[in-house]
């Protein structure tokens, strides 16, 4: 008999045990077996990085001051860069040195860039129907994607990341350089950083005021409004795009017509109802020409996609303005991108299948796609889990803080969807509660991907059903 999973030459169908990529020997023990999947996988290499990048800015030669950073807001930061989210507890630009911004940055383009690599293998390994638990772990036996091996498909993020972050940089560069006066190192500097923490949709600037300073620049927030949309549009769409241009390619594939579609009806609705409700507002939009309000309008309809840059005081936005920005951010971008929230996805398949109910259809169609259950069940799954625990985090800090209903779940919904959007209470929040706040960033980027990878391993058929019996619905 061959080796377990049918490589040797005298395998037997049905006699020979599968085993996953990285699974343990027979003797090495189940603990081992039980962590070596998908899931924990990318919740234990999550873990390291926030770990390491803890350790890092906890050194003295962190921060600015030659001191320690306490362990809170190390902790607090380096998971804010990891999961891409950009809430800070220490003003990123006064408290961390160069090393410390450094260590940031590198901690932002490790959270991004394994983001779209875990993810967009687990998004072409679903679509093309690949067995998920041999193409998933990206070690051991892997075998061909659908955009080829997984180590191509990794070097060819990379390759993607640095294309759009560098032609961001080059942008911002040059403005910092030849419209603000910044010496020739200051000005690539600011603009790799802001390249970098744009399309990884991290929201770190390097400014206290974030970006309010470039408001009505539009050489300055156009840039970084484009990275944050390509960052979260995701690999799989950018491919398919580019694609596109030959005769064979011509069609999108269902996840990237509802990727860029729902993504560009977004940024629509966005952009007008933010402009509107913050047209007169004197602390925001108010002071602005027309021209001006618009560029501020659409920026601000962009970020909580999910960055967390704000050109705007969003302490001063009116409570509609807030509600719209917090169903913003819980939907997010893309699958398979930097961007977090429940995703587009995941939101228009939702809205697929309450349309088929009023229709009184038995089936969910998508133009001449059907949409199985099973990935109507995950949508599911995904967004009540989701609101629950936005829920349960928001009832939380409204009973240890002093603060409103509207700057808690405001707060809360950008931790989860790792926005980065604040309307200024994180330093004042307690540790209790910042420590809930970790726990949902962590959450918001790791989860949906571990409970996704999980789901679509669990999937099975009953070998026997029960009667069937309906329950009163509404």
């Amino acid at each position: 008999m061959g080796a377990a999973g049918g490589d040797g030459p005298g395998d037997r169908r049905g006699t020979t045990r599968r085993r996953w990529p990285f699974a343990a020997s027979r003797n090495s023990g189940s603990v081992f077996r039980r962590w070596a999947r998908p899931p924990q996988i990318t919740v234990a290499t999550f873990a390291l990085a926030v770990a390491a990048g803890t350790a890092a800015l906890m050194f003295p030669g962190a921060s600015t001051a030659g001191e320690p950073t306490a362990p809170i807001e190390a902790l607090f930061t380096a998971v804010s860069a990891v999961c891409v989210t950009g809430l800070i507890v220490v003003d990123t630009p006064t408290h961390w040195s160069l090393w410390g911004q450094w260590t940031i940055l590198v901690l932002i383009q490790i959270g991004g860039v394994g983001i779209m690599t875990l993810a967009s293998v687990l998004i072409l390994t679903v679509r093309r129907s690949i067995n998920l638990r041999l193409q998933v772990t990206t070690g051991g036996e892997t075998k061909a994607l659908g955009l080829g091996d997984v180590r191509r498909l990794a070097l060819g993020i990379i390759g993607f990341t640095l294309l759009f972050e560098s032609v961001t940089a080059a942008l911002l560069a040059l403005r910092f350089g030849l419209g603000y006066g910044y010496p020739a190192g200051r000005a690539v500097y600011h603009g790799v950083f802001h390249a970098v923490s744009s399309f990884n949709n991290a929201g770190f600037a390097l400014y206290s005021d974030s970006l309010m300073g470039f408001a009505t620049d539009p050489w300055i927030t156009l840039p970084i409004a484009f990275a944050v949309i390509a960052g979260g549009l995701g690999f799989p769409v950018w491919v398919e795009i580019w694609r596109r241009r030959h005769p064979q390619h011509r069609r999108w594939s269902l996840h990237t017509r509802i990727t860029v579609w729902a993504t560009a009806v977004l940024l629509v609705i966005g952009t007008v109802l933010i402009s509107a409700m913050e047209w007169d507002n004197p602390g925001t939009l108010g002071p602005m020409d027309p021209a001006d309000k618009l560029l501020a309008g659409f920026f601000h309809s962009v970020m909580p996609r999910t960055v967390g840059f704000n050109s705007l005081d969003v302490a001063e936005f009116t409570t509609q303005t807030l509600f719209v920005n917090d169903m913003l951010m819980f939907i997010g971008g893309g699958s398979a991108g930097t961007a977090g929230g429940i995703k587009v996805t995941t939101f228009a398949l939702l809205g697929f299948v309450i349309l088929s109910n009023i229709r009184g259809e038995t089936q969910v169609h998508v133009g001449d796609r059907k949409i199985g259950v099973g990935v109507q069940q995950q949508a599911a799954t995904v967004t009540l889990l989701a609101l629950g625990l936005v829920v349960v985090s928001t009832l939380y800090l409204i009973t240890i803080t002093p603060f409103t209903l509207d700057q808690v779940l405001f707060e809360v919904i950008s931790a989860f969807a790792t926005v980065g959007m604040s309307t200024g209470i994180t330093a004042d929040i307690p540790a209790s509660g910042q420590m809930v706040l970790i726990l949902l960033m962590f959450i918001g980027r790791v989860g949906p991907i571990t409970l996704a990878t999980a789901l679509a391993l669990r999937s099975r058929a009953r070998q026997y059903d029960y009667p069937e019996e309906h329950a009163i619905v509404g």
